[in-house]
Protein backbone atom coordinates (compact mmCIF):
# COMPACT_ATOMS: atom_id res chain seq x y z
CA UNK A 1 0.00 0.00 0.00
CA UNK A 2 1.58 3.35 -1.20
CA UNK A 3 2.45 5.89 1.65
CA UNK A 4 -0.25 8.88 1.72
CA UNK A 5 2.64 11.64 3.08
CA UNK A 6 5.07 10.45 0.14
CA UNK A 7 1.94 10.43 -2.27
CA UNK A 8 1.02 13.97 -1.13
CA UNK A 9 4.88 15.16 -1.12
CA UNK A 10 5.12 13.92 -4.96
CA UNK A 11 1.78 15.49 -6.54
CA UNK A 12 3.25 18.75 -4.68
CA UNK A 13 5.95 18.75 -6.43
CA UNK A 14 5.03 18.01 -9.62
CA UNK A 15 2.50 20.87 -8.88
CA UNK A 16 5.77 23.04 -8.20
CA UNK A 17 7.61 22.57 -11.27
CA UNK A 18 4.18 22.72 -13.42
CA UNK A 19 3.84 25.87 -11.80
CA UNK A 20 7.63 26.96 -12.85
CA UNK A 21 7.61 25.48 -16.53
CA UNK A 22 4.12 27.82 -16.98
CA UNK A 23 6.29 30.73 -15.46
CA UNK A 24 9.40 29.80 -17.81
CA UNK A 25 6.80 29.77 -21.07
CA UNK A 26 4.76 32.85 -20.00
CA UNK A 27 8.27 34.87 -19.56
CA UNK A 28 9.56 33.61 -22.81
CA UNK A 29 6.10 34.34 -24.16
CA UNK A 30 6.49 38.02 -23.08
CA UNK A 31 10.02 38.03 -24.24
CA UNK A 32 8.97 36.56 -27.74
CA UNK A 33 6.43 39.45 -27.89
CA UNK A 34 8.86 42.15 -27.30
CA UNK A 35 11.48 41.05 -29.54
CA UNK A 36 8.23 41.13 -32.33
CA UNK A 37 7.09 44.13 -31.56
CA UNK A 38 10.61 45.73 -31.58
CA UNK A 39 11.18 44.08 -34.48
CA UNK A 40 8.11 45.43 -36.74
CA UNK A 41 9.17 48.74 -35.14
CA UNK A 42 12.39 48.95 -37.10
CA UNK A 43 11.84 46.53 -40.40
CA UNK A 44 8.02 46.58 -40.87
CA UNK A 45 9.37 45.59 -44.45
CA UNK A 46 10.34 42.27 -42.45
CA UNK A 47 6.91 41.06 -42.29
CA UNK A 48 4.98 38.89 -44.70
CA UNK A 49 3.49 40.35 -47.81
CA UNK A 50 -0.05 39.36 -46.99
CA UNK A 51 0.35 41.36 -43.37
CA UNK A 52 2.34 44.19 -45.62
CA UNK A 53 -0.50 44.97 -48.17
CA UNK A 54 -3.16 45.56 -44.88
CA UNK A 55 -1.11 47.56 -43.20
CA UNK A 56 -1.10 49.64 -46.48
CA UNK A 57 -4.83 49.42 -46.54
CA UNK A 58 -5.13 50.64 -42.78
CA UNK A 59 -2.80 53.43 -43.42
CA UNK A 60 -5.03 54.45 -46.28
CA UNK A 61 -7.98 54.79 -44.27
CA UNK A 62 -6.04 56.51 -41.34
CA UNK A 63 -4.86 59.11 -44.29
CA UNK A 64 -9.05 59.17 -44.89
CA UNK A 65 -9.42 60.14 -41.38
CA UNK A 66 -6.30 63.14 -41.42
CA UNK A 67 -8.49 64.18 -44.15
CA UNK A 68 -11.77 64.23 -42.15
CA UNK A 69 -10.19 65.84 -39.40
CA UNK A 70 -8.90 69.13 -41.64
CA UNK A 71 -12.20 69.04 -42.71
CA UNK A 72 -13.75 69.06 -39.37
CA UNK A 73 -11.18 72.47 -38.46
CA UNK A 74 -12.10 74.54 -41.46
CA UNK A 75 -15.90 73.95 -40.57
CA UNK A 76 -14.97 74.86 -37.00
CA UNK A 77 -12.71 78.25 -38.02
CA UNK A 78 -16.08 78.90 -40.35
CA UNK A 79 -18.29 78.94 -37.61
CA UNK A 80 -16.01 81.41 -35.48
CA UNK A 81 -16.21 83.59 -38.25
CA UNK A 82 -19.83 83.55 -37.91
CA UNK A 83 -20.33 84.14 -34.35
CA UNK A 84 -17.14 86.55 -35.00
CA UNK A 85 -20.29 89.87 -35.40
CA UNK A 86 -22.09 88.51 -32.33
CA UNK A 87 -18.98 88.76 -30.20
CA UNK A 88 -17.98 92.17 -32.10
CA UNK A 89 -21.52 93.03 -30.51
CA UNK A 90 -20.11 91.93 -26.60
CA UNK A 91 -16.55 93.36 -27.16
CA UNK A 92 -17.95 96.97 -28.70
CA UNK A 93 -20.59 97.36 -25.29
CA UNK A 94 -17.31 96.00 -23.14
CA UNK A 95 -15.34 98.91 -24.71
CA UNK A 96 -17.83 101.47 -24.05
CA UNK A 97 -17.91 100.40 -20.51
CA UNK A 98 -14.08 100.40 -19.92
CA UNK A 99 -13.42 103.68 -21.50
CA UNK A 100 -16.64 105.47 -19.56
CA UNK A 101 -18.56 106.28 -23.16
CA UNK A 102 -21.18 104.77 -21.51
CA UNK A 103 -22.50 103.80 -18.00
CA UNK A 104 -24.17 100.04 -17.29
CA UNK A 105 -27.62 100.07 -15.91
CA UNK A 106 -28.43 98.82 -13.19
CA UNK A 107 -30.15 95.57 -15.01
CA UNK A 108 -26.70 95.08 -16.68
CA UNK A 109 -25.02 94.92 -13.41
CA UNK A 110 -27.91 92.41 -12.46
CA UNK A 111 -24.87 89.50 -12.04
CA UNK A 112 -25.50 88.04 -8.67
CA UNK A 113 -22.51 85.33 -7.20
CA UNK A 114 -22.23 83.95 -3.79
CA UNK A 115 -19.38 86.13 -3.16
CA UNK A 116 -21.62 89.11 -4.23
CA UNK A 117 -23.84 87.88 -0.75
CA UNK A 118 -20.98 87.68 1.00
CA UNK A 119 -19.88 90.98 0.61
CA UNK A 120 -23.10 92.23 0.93
CA UNK A 121 -23.59 90.82 4.61
CA UNK A 122 -20.10 92.29 5.13
CA UNK A 123 -21.57 96.05 4.43
CA UNK A 124 -24.98 95.26 5.79
CA UNK A 125 -23.12 94.74 8.98
CA UNK A 126 -20.21 97.70 9.11
CA UNK A 127 -23.33 100.10 8.45
CA UNK A 128 -24.88 98.79 11.75
CA UNK A 129 -21.76 99.21 13.35
CA UNK A 130 -21.39 102.44 12.87
CA UNK A 131 -25.26 103.66 13.35
CA UNK A 132 -24.09 101.98 17.32
CA UNK A 133 -21.10 103.96 17.18
CA UNK A 134 -23.03 107.28 16.54
CA UNK A 135 -25.51 106.73 18.93
CA UNK A 136 -22.65 105.79 21.20
CA UNK A 137 -21.16 108.96 20.42
CA UNK A 138 -17.85 107.04 19.30
CA UNK A 139 -16.10 107.87 16.15
CA UNK A 140 -16.09 105.56 13.85
CA UNK A 141 -12.51 105.13 12.17
CA UNK A 142 -11.29 105.80 8.94
CA UNK A 143 -10.41 102.96 6.64
CA UNK A 144 -7.12 103.08 5.35
CA UNK A 145 -7.27 104.35 1.42
CA UNK A 146 -7.17 101.37 -0.94
CA UNK A 147 -3.68 100.77 -2.83
CA UNK A 148 -5.09 100.89 -6.38
CA UNK A 149 -6.51 104.78 -5.43
CA UNK A 150 -9.74 104.21 -7.22
CA UNK A 151 -12.60 105.95 -5.69
CA UNK A 152 -16.48 106.31 -6.59
CA UNK A 153 -15.66 109.52 -9.01
CA UNK A 154 -13.14 107.28 -11.12
CA UNK A 155 -14.58 106.89 -14.78
CA UNK A 156 -14.66 103.36 -16.50
CA UNK A 157 -11.68 101.12 -15.28
CA UNK A 158 -8.39 102.85 -16.19
CA UNK A 159 -5.68 100.91 -17.25
CA UNK A 160 -7.50 97.38 -17.54
CA UNK A 161 -5.76 95.73 -20.45
CA UNK A 162 -1.90 96.71 -19.02
CA UNK A 163 -3.93 95.16 -15.52
CA UNK A 164 -4.48 91.84 -18.09
CA UNK A 165 -0.94 92.55 -19.13
CA UNK A 166 0.49 92.39 -15.52
CA UNK A 167 -1.55 89.34 -14.41
CA UNK A 168 -0.70 87.07 -16.31
CA UNK A 169 3.08 85.38 -15.85
CA UNK A 170 3.56 85.02 -20.38
CA UNK A 171 2.68 88.73 -21.27
CA UNK A 172 4.46 89.80 -18.16
CA UNK A 173 7.79 88.97 -19.32
CA UNK A 174 7.19 90.91 -22.10
CA UNK A 175 6.89 93.88 -20.27
CA UNK A 176 9.34 96.43 -19.46
CA UNK A 177 9.16 99.44 -17.25
CA UNK A 178 8.92 102.03 -20.36
CA UNK A 179 6.15 99.76 -21.78
CA UNK A 180 3.40 100.37 -19.35
CA UNK A 181 3.12 104.48 -19.85
CA UNK A 182 1.89 103.80 -23.80
CA UNK A 183 0.21 100.59 -22.80
CA UNK A 184 -1.99 102.64 -20.03
CA UNK A 185 -3.20 104.41 -23.45
CA UNK A 186 -4.63 100.42 -25.07
CA UNK A 187 -8.20 100.81 -25.32
CA UNK A 188 -9.10 97.69 -26.83
CA UNK A 189 -7.91 94.10 -28.31
CA UNK A 190 -10.24 93.33 -30.88
CA UNK A 191 -9.80 89.90 -33.22
CA UNK A 192 -10.30 89.82 -37.09
CA UNK A 193 -10.80 86.21 -38.99
CA UNK A 194 -9.54 85.70 -42.26
CA UNK A 195 -9.94 83.10 -45.25
CA UNK A 196 -8.25 82.16 -47.69
CA UNK A 197 -5.82 81.83 -46.55
CA UNK A 198 -7.18 81.15 -43.07
CA UNK A 199 -5.86 83.06 -40.75
CA UNK A 200 -6.31 85.87 -37.87
CA UNK A 201 -5.28 89.62 -37.01
CA UNK A 202 -4.89 91.14 -33.60
CA UNK A 203 -5.80 94.94 -33.53
CA UNK A 204 -4.34 96.96 -30.76
CA UNK A 205 -6.21 100.16 -30.15
CA UNK A 206 -4.94 102.87 -28.28
CA UNK A 207 -5.61 106.62 -27.30
CA UNK A 208 -4.07 109.54 -28.53
CA UNK A 209 -0.99 109.36 -27.08
CA UNK A 210 2.83 111.42 -26.66
CA UNK A 211 4.67 107.95 -28.25
CA UNK A 212 2.99 107.46 -31.29
CA UNK A 213 0.75 108.65 -33.66
CA UNK A 214 -0.89 105.07 -34.59
CA UNK A 215 -4.63 104.61 -33.50
CA UNK A 216 -4.39 100.60 -34.24
CA UNK A 217 -1.14 98.54 -33.87
CA UNK A 218 -2.16 95.19 -35.75
CA UNK A 219 -0.74 92.05 -36.08
CA UNK A 220 -1.58 89.20 -38.55
CA UNK A 221 -1.25 85.34 -38.35
CA UNK A 222 -1.63 82.53 -41.03
CA UNK A 223 -2.50 79.60 -40.27
CA UNK A 224 -2.40 76.05 -42.15
CA UNK A 225 -4.92 73.15 -41.69
CA UNK A 226 -4.07 70.66 -44.38
CA UNK A 227 -1.89 67.83 -43.51
CA UNK A 228 1.64 68.22 -45.67
CA UNK A 229 1.79 65.74 -48.38
CA UNK A 230 5.16 64.27 -47.19
CA UNK A 231 3.95 63.67 -43.75
CA UNK A 232 0.46 64.04 -43.37
CA UNK A 233 0.42 61.58 -40.40
CA UNK A 234 2.06 64.07 -37.98
CA UNK A 235 -1.13 66.58 -38.68
CA UNK A 236 -2.73 67.93 -35.28
CA UNK A 237 -5.10 70.55 -36.29
CA UNK A 238 -4.72 74.04 -37.98
CA UNK A 239 -1.25 76.03 -37.04
CA UNK A 240 0.17 79.25 -37.23
CA UNK A 241 2.66 79.15 -40.08
CA UNK A 242 3.56 82.92 -40.63
CA UNK A 243 3.19 86.65 -38.69
CA UNK A 244 3.39 90.17 -39.81
CA UNK A 245 3.59 92.98 -37.80
CA UNK A 246 3.35 97.07 -38.91
CA UNK A 247 5.12 99.78 -38.56
CA UNK A 248 4.97 101.42 -35.13
CA UNK A 249 5.01 105.71 -36.38
CA UNK A 250 6.97 106.88 -33.32
CA UNK A 251 7.42 110.62 -32.46
CA UNK A 252 10.67 111.87 -32.20
CA UNK A 253 12.74 110.35 -28.97
CA UNK A 254 9.75 108.07 -28.24
CA UNK A 255 10.75 105.12 -29.58
CA UNK A 256 11.17 102.35 -26.00
CA UNK A 257 12.38 99.97 -28.67
CA UNK A 258 15.77 101.09 -29.34
CA UNK A 259 17.90 103.48 -26.93
CA UNK A 260 20.71 105.49 -27.31
CA UNK A 261 24.47 104.70 -26.32
CA UNK A 262 26.99 107.73 -26.60
CA UNK A 263 30.69 106.34 -26.59
CA UNK A 264 33.90 108.65 -26.50
CA UNK A 265 36.61 107.88 -28.94
CA UNK A 266 40.06 109.48 -29.35
CA UNK A 267 42.03 109.34 -32.13
CA UNK A 268 45.15 107.80 -32.68
CA UNK A 269 47.20 110.35 -33.75
CA UNK A 270 46.36 113.80 -32.30
CA UNK A 271 44.36 112.38 -28.93
CA UNK A 272 41.38 114.65 -29.58
CA UNK A 273 38.43 113.16 -28.24
CA UNK A 274 34.91 113.03 -29.91
CA UNK A 275 31.45 111.72 -29.08
CA UNK A 276 29.72 108.81 -31.23
CA UNK A 277 25.89 108.19 -30.96
CA UNK A 278 24.77 104.74 -31.56
CA UNK A 279 21.35 103.57 -31.58
CA UNK A 280 20.35 100.02 -30.17
CA UNK A 281 17.91 97.80 -30.05
CA UNK A 282 16.46 96.93 -26.56
CA UNK A 283 13.83 94.64 -24.77
CA UNK A 284 9.94 96.03 -24.82
CA UNK A 285 6.84 94.75 -25.23
CA UNK A 286 6.12 96.48 -28.65
CA UNK A 287 8.53 94.28 -30.47
CA UNK A 288 6.04 92.30 -30.60
CA UNK A 289 5.07 94.51 -33.98
CA UNK A 290 8.31 93.49 -35.67
CA UNK A 291 8.51 89.82 -35.47
CA UNK A 292 11.28 87.90 -37.47
CA UNK A 293 11.04 88.08 -41.18
CA UNK A 294 10.65 84.68 -42.84
CA UNK A 295 11.52 83.78 -46.48
CA UNK A 296 8.37 82.61 -48.21
CA UNK A 297 10.95 79.72 -49.73
CA UNK A 298 9.61 76.75 -48.41
CA UNK A 299 12.63 74.58 -48.94
CA UNK A 300 14.49 77.38 -46.73
CA UNK A 301 16.15 75.75 -43.47
CA UNK A 302 15.06 78.07 -40.60
CA UNK A 303 18.08 78.10 -37.80
CA UNK A 304 16.90 76.81 -34.43
CA UNK A 305 17.22 80.35 -32.92
CA UNK A 306 14.82 82.14 -35.03
CA UNK A 307 12.38 78.76 -34.90
CA UNK A 308 12.35 79.38 -31.20
CA UNK A 309 11.52 82.83 -31.49
CA UNK A 310 8.78 82.49 -34.20
CA UNK A 311 7.61 79.43 -32.08
CA UNK A 312 7.39 81.51 -29.12
CA UNK A 313 5.76 84.70 -31.06
CA UNK A 314 3.31 82.48 -32.13
CA UNK A 315 1.87 81.06 -28.61
CA UNK A 316 1.80 84.64 -27.66
CA UNK A 317 -0.51 85.31 -30.39
CA UNK A 318 -2.82 81.91 -30.23
CA UNK A 319 -3.12 82.55 -26.18
CA UNK A 320 -4.28 86.45 -26.48
CA UNK A 321 -7.00 85.01 -29.51
CA UNK A 322 -8.10 81.97 -27.74
CA UNK A 323 -7.75 83.24 -24.17
CA UNK A 324 -7.24 87.28 -23.39
CA UNK A 325 -9.85 89.03 -25.56
CA UNK A 326 -12.81 86.85 -24.42
CA UNK A 327 -12.02 86.22 -21.33
CA UNK A 328 -10.41 89.65 -20.48
CA UNK A 329 -12.51 90.56 -17.28
CA UNK A 330 -11.59 87.20 -15.65
CA UNK A 331 -7.42 87.60 -16.28
CA UNK A 332 -8.45 91.39 -14.90
CA UNK A 333 -9.81 90.12 -11.57
CA UNK A 334 -7.44 87.06 -11.15
CA UNK A 335 -10.68 84.49 -11.78
CA UNK A 336 -9.03 82.79 -14.75
CA UNK A 337 -5.78 82.52 -13.34
CA UNK A 338 -7.20 80.49 -10.42
CA UNK A 339 -8.35 78.05 -13.26
CA UNK A 340 -5.32 77.76 -14.63
CA UNK A 341 -3.25 77.19 -11.50
CA UNK A 342 -6.03 74.59 -11.09
CA UNK A 343 -5.28 73.10 -14.39
CA UNK A 344 -1.23 72.91 -13.83
CA UNK A 345 -1.95 71.43 -10.50
CA UNK A 346 -3.57 68.62 -12.03
CA UNK A 347 -1.18 68.31 -14.59
CA UNK A 348 2.03 68.30 -12.22
CA UNK A 349 -0.02 65.24 -10.21
CA UNK A 350 -0.55 63.40 -13.46
CA UNK A 351 3.43 63.50 -14.30
CA UNK A 352 3.71 62.92 -10.60
CA UNK A 353 1.77 59.86 -10.93
CA UNK A 354 3.49 58.40 -13.96
CA UNK A 355 6.82 58.81 -12.82
CA UNK A 356 5.84 56.69 -9.78
CA UNK A 357 4.42 54.04 -11.76
CA UNK A 358 7.76 54.05 -13.85
CA UNK A 359 9.88 54.21 -10.79
CA UNK A 360 11.28 50.05 -10.49
CA UNK A 361 11.00 50.44 -6.62
CA UNK A 362 7.82 52.46 -6.11
CA UNK A 363 5.32 49.95 -3.90
CA UNK A 364 1.63 50.68 -5.08
CA UNK A 365 0.38 48.50 -2.09
CA UNK A 366 1.97 51.41 0.04
CA UNK A 367 0.11 54.60 0.75
CA UNK A 368 2.30 58.35 1.18
CA UNK A 369 3.66 57.78 4.01
CA UNK A 370 4.76 54.66 3.64
CA UNK A 371 3.10 52.11 5.65
CA UNK A 372 1.15 49.07 4.02
CA UNK A 373 -2.47 49.47 3.29
CA UNK A 374 -4.98 47.10 5.12
CA UNK A 375 -6.50 45.18 2.52
CA UNK A 376 -10.31 44.26 3.69
CA UNK A 377 -12.10 41.31 2.46
CA UNK A 378 -15.89 40.66 2.26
Amino acid sequence: MADPEKAESKVQDDTEMASEEGEDEGAMDESSRKELVDQIMKDPQSLPKAMKRRIKALKKLQLEFTEMEADFYKEVHDLEVKYDSQHQRLYEKRRQILNAEVEPTDEECDFKLDDDAEDEEDKNLCNDLEKKAKVEGEEAEKPAAPAHGFDEETKGIPEFWLTVFRNVDLLAEMLQDHDEPILAHLTDIRIKFHDEPMGFSLDFHFSENEYFSNKVLTKYYEMKCKPDPEDPFRFEGPEIVKCKGCTIDWKQDKNVTVKVIKKKQKHKTRGAFRTVTKTVPRDSFFNFFNPPAVSDDVGEVIDEQLQALLTADFEIGHYIRERIVPRAVLFYTGEALDDEDLEEEEDGEEEEDEEEEDDPDYDPTKDKDGKQQDCKQQ
